[in-house]
């Protein structure tokens, strides 16, 4: 079978095994049990390796091998309690795919999923902390490569991100500094925007109330002061 048609196979199997998946239950089928062994055998593999780097570029080579799984779920899953989907959903943000993982997210919050019994944190709360952390990390390595145009694209993309996770958790009780995280992620992308100082400000204050030690406070006196010289610029 080629490449092509067994990707197509997969993902047309696992769409009907994850349709007929009662909600809440665990998911169940063959392709759920191959890629369930197969993530079993990719765990084993990273579990070997120390760096963390490393294991975030295995991740990056391993995860394409799960796409097609994915991809069928997503189309006719009705809710079934899946830790192939959700483990994915979290390797995702792990190599910087925030919009593959948040597509996960997405379905796994609708429908409640939890993260498997390994991961300490629920669901809505590690989506919102790794991809508040991812973003910290795309926005410090844009500012180091380039503070110009190519910043205000990363953050521009991240704004989008981490505005559609923020709205996804946004109903979820979850731990203040977590929810803090979040919002200074998004205060900070907004700030790089170059164009939003407005509203970096509000996420930014925001992370100050939920986490008094979020680090942001001159941050936030610095982008005041920006947007009260702009506007008395504006005035003269």
């Amino acid at each position: 079978m080629s490449t092509l048609a067994r990707r197509h196979f997969q993902r047309v199997s696992a769409a009907q095994a994850a349709g007929a998946a009662d909600p809440g239950q665990p998911q169940n089928g063959e392709q759920y049990e191959l890629h369930a062994a197969a993530l079993w055998e990719a765990r084993r593999t990273l579990k070997a390796i120390k760096s963390t780097q490393a294991k975030i570029a295995k991740k990056r080579e391993l995860l394409p091998a799960f796409d097609a799984y994915v991809t069928g779920v997503l189309e006719a899953g009705t809710g079934a309690q899946d830790d192939v989907l959700v483990t994915v959903m979290l390797w995702r943000l792990d190599v910087g795919d925030l919009a593959g993982g948040l597509a996960i997210a997405e379905y796994a919050l609708r429908h409640g999923l939890d993260t498997p019994d390994r991961f300490e944190r629920d669901t809505p709360a590690i989506v919102a902390e790794q991809l508040a952390e991812e973003a910290m990390r795309q926005l410090d390595a844009a500012a180091r490569e380039d503070a110009g145009v190519e910043l205000g694209h990363v953050a521009a993309d991240l704004v989008m991100h981490l505005s559609r996770a923020e709205a996804l958790t946004r109903d979820a009780d979850m731990h203040d500094p977590v929810r803090a995280k979040l919002h200074k992620a998004l205060g900070y992308a907004y700030r790089d925007t170059g164009h939003h100082a407005a509203e970096a400000v509000e996420h930014l204050r925001r992370a100050l109330q939920l986490n008094e030690r979020a680090g942001v406070k001159k941050d936030i006196e610095k982008l005041e002061r920006e947007l009260k010289n702009a506007g008395g610029q504006a005035n003269a």
